[in-house]
């Protein structure tokens, strides 16, 4: 009997101690559900409102127009158009119909396959060779959550086909369009759609070459963001509801230097003499003879932006500005000022100049052989005589050259702003050796770009002062506001008397006249006007040979138009043309044929006098 009592008494405590732990815990849950209120409603209660507020809004991008890119004239060269891209998310809507399927009764439940089927047969109709109708039904029958199925679809044309299929997606883009074609497209460059940024407000247009990708934020603008609310759980907008807007800002409309027309005139032009002199490539600029501003500046080949497919990367390179070569004679310009402003000579002076002249261990001859007969000043630089060009440049000296290269500019970028412009070379004055002012003066042992060759003989048209070259001429802000690109610092080269003087002699250079007075170049004369120039043949440097080579060249040309009241300077170049055709061995009629259609496009006045036939040989 004692024994039983303990048993109920043991299970009686054992129900006392049950009810006494689950009264313990229900009041601590309560204690920490209380604390959890009092957090959240005393210390977490705007961070939480923040977090659902985040939750139910949504951030549209507004995209920023870029800006366009215009010629002197404001023809648009490159501008922006609105277009959509297209996707479809194949998972999610196969998952869908199945389902929607599997619960309805109906017999007519459009499946999967038939609803893409019909989504690719209508973007094919719709959008017609931009789209394969195959290549779209891969894309829709795939395992992928996402797919873009076209992109840059005319925006009249996406809301065809949304409202076919609405579970079509719509993305805002822009589409750079180029209405010129290859119109200057080496100076524009490229500027296509990206997305790499993973933010979405940050995907738009941006530049991949030349002064698409240069001036990449003064096009760009900013985009802008639209907040609207969403149904809970859903990206569906509810109509109505408050939205903030912070507006996107346009990009700025950039206006540059060239003449469309001109460009293009000068784009043919090199085509075609590229074509005929079998040139490996054909570079040319067309400078304004006061300002140094690029009216031109064009390469025999290059690429059309709007083509589809990709660019090919050997064509996008604007060899005008980032490749040097050895200009050869050009370069005897340096030489021709600087004896006239040192007071070494005058142009009528007479030199008796033999067939050859030792420079430290090299010996220079000229390029036609003859033994020692008189040339004058005009002459030396006029025939292009190596040998005179030597005699008088070792009367200059060497410091004095080197100044005068530095003042032109030589060796240094242009800083004309264009992307990827060369330096070229040209070793510093305490690396000459003593062969080295055999080469220099004659335009061998040092290189430059088209460009900087054109700017050495802006210099003397414009009265001794260079005038370092630009192609943009001024940024165009949204609201019309115009903003004038910097202009370069002048330098002063020579004086104004020496420029002018230098100028009269290289007028010889086209002279066509009896009994060894013509110059190098008559084929550059253009009827009614005075022009001045100089020819170039420059042997190129065989690497794997290491010395020059004796049929590979650059032929080069250099002119100003007109002589007496300079407006324009052309500068040309060919890389190893042909000397097996007419048109291999001078860029004479390239540049007649540039310097003519000046003339006319810009109504240049004739010259006022013919310019005197001078003697070059006495």
């Amino acid at each position: 009997m004692r024994l039983r009592r303990v048993t109920k008494r043991a299970a009686g405590t054992d129900h006392r101690v049950r009810v006494v732990v689950v009264r313990f815990l229900l009041i601590a849950s309560l204690v920490a559900a209380g604390l959890k209120l009092v957090q959240v409603q005393g210390f977490e209660a705007e961070a939480l409102a923040a977090r659902a507020e985040k939750q139910r809004l949504l951030n549209l991008p507004i995209p920023a127009t870029r800006g366009s890119i215009v010629d002197r004239n404001g023809v648009e060269l490159a501008f922006s158009v609105d277009v959509k891209a297209l996707a479809y998310r194949p998972a999610a809507q196969r998952k869908a119909l199945e389902e929607l399927a599997a619960k309805s009764k109906a017999k007519d439940v459009v499946t999967f396959d038939e609803e893409t089927a019909s989504i690719a047969a209508d973007m094919a109709r719709v959008l017609g060779p931009q789209v394969s109708e195959q290549d779209l039904l891969t894309k829709l029958r795939s395992e992928d959550k996402f797919t873009y199925l076209a992109t840059d679809v005319e925006p009249a044309k996406a809301r065809e086909l949304v409202a076919l299929h609405g579970s079509l997606n719509v993305e805002d883009r822009a589409k750079r369009e180029y209405p010129g074609g290859s119109l200057a497209a080496n100076v524009l460059g490229y500027a296509n759609w990206r997305m790499e940024d993973p933010e979405q407000k940050k995907h738009s247009l941006h530049g991949l070459i030349g002064l698409e990708m240069l001036r990449d934020n003064d096009l760009s603008g900013t985009p802008g963001v639209q907040v609207v609310e969403t149904a809970s759980g859903t990206d569906v907008v509810i109509v109505g509801a408050p939205n903030k807007v912070q507006p996107a800002v346009n990009g700025s409309d950039v206006e540059l230097t060239i003449d469309a027309d001109l460009q293009y005139f000068v784009q043919q032009k090199a085509a075609e003499f590229g074509k005929r002199s079998q040139a490996k490539s054909v570079s040319v600029v067309v400078l304004d003879a006061k300002t140094g501003e690029i009216y031109a500046l064009a390469n025999d080949k290059t690429f059309d932006p709007n083509a589809p497919g990709g660019l090919d990367p050997k064509l996008l390179n604007d060899a005008a500005v980032t490749t040097p070569y050895e200009p050869g004679s050009v370069n005897k310009i340096v030489t021709a000022m600087g004896a006239i402003e040192y007071g070494i000579t005058t142009p009528d002076a007479v030199h008796s100049v033999p067939g050859s002249i030792q420079v430290a261990d090299r010996t220079v001859s000229d390029a036609w052989p003859h033994g020692r007969i008189n040339l004058t000043t005009t002459g030396v630089f006029a025939k292009s005589s190596n040998v005179g060009t030597l005699m008088l440049a070792d009367q200059i000296g060497q410091d004095r050259y080197a100044a005068l290269l530095d003042k032109l500019g030589i060796g240094k970028r242009t800083g004309v702003g264009l992307p990827g412009e060369s330096p070229g070379r040209l070793l510093p004055r305490n690396q000459w050796s003593g062969s080295t002012f055999g080469n220099l003066p004659i335009g061998q042992g040092l290189s430059m770009t088209v460009l900087q060759m054109a700017g050495m003989y802006q210099a003397i048209a414009n009265d001794g002062v260079r005038v370092p070259p630009r192609i943009v001429r001024a940024k165009i802000a949204p609201d019309g506001t115009r903003v004038e690109e910097p202009r370069p610092e002048a330098v002063r080269v020579v004086s104004p008397e020496t420029a002018r003087t230098t100028r009269d002699m290289l007028r010889a250079v086209t002279q066509k006249a009896p009994n060894g007075n013509s110059g190098t170049a008559p084929a550059a004369a253009v009827t009614g006007y005075q022009i001045s120039g100089k020819t170039g043949t420059a042997q190129q440097f065989d690497q794997s040979a290491g010395r020059y080579s004796d049929s590979k060249y650059w032929i080069t040309f250099a002119g100003i138009l007109p002589a007496d009241s300079p407006r324009f300077v052309v500068g040309m170049v060919y890389d190893t043309p042909s000397y097996s055709t007419p048109d291999g061995h001078s860029a004479a009629p390239f540049f007649h044929d540039v310097a003519s259609f000046l003339t006319q496009r810009y109504s240049i006045p004739l010259s006022a006098s013919a310019a005197p036939v001078v003697p070059l040989v006495k």
